[in-house]
């Protein structure tokens, strides 16, 4: 498994029927090839989580690396999908001192039918 802490902190959800399925992963404690793989044809998987960079480049969220993503270790994680966007994004963070920015791991992909 790619990711190796036992706490979650969202759940994988697949909506599966009719031919049409979606997926969200947006834990950083499971790998994303389960839901990836309960997937119907033509579904998406959407996986939005904090990223390794965010250690040192962002603010907030676990700082512990064996939780973090990547854009290239989800792109491994979803062998039979194609790939629409995957990348790190930067969001903003409202905090007591201010705004900050945290960047997360974000990947886009779908099966074909």
């Amino acid at each position: 498994m790619l990711f190796r802490s036992r706490r979650v902190i969202a759940a994988a959800v697949a909506a599966l029927g009719l031919g049409i399925g979606s997926a969200v992963v947006a834990s950083s404690s499971a790998s994303a090839a389960p839901a990836a793989a309960a997937l119907a044809p033509g579904g998406t998987a959407f996986i939005v989580a904090h990223d390794l960079t965010n250690l040192s480049e962002g603010t907030g969220g676990p700082q512990d690396p064996e939780v973090l993503y990547t854009p290239e270790a989800v792109r491994a994680e979803l062998p039979g999908l194609r790939i629409l966007r995957a990348e790190r994004v930067r969001r903003t963070v409202v905090r007591e001192d201010g705004e900050a920015t945290a960047v997360d791991t974000l990947v886009r992909a779908v099966r074909e039918i």
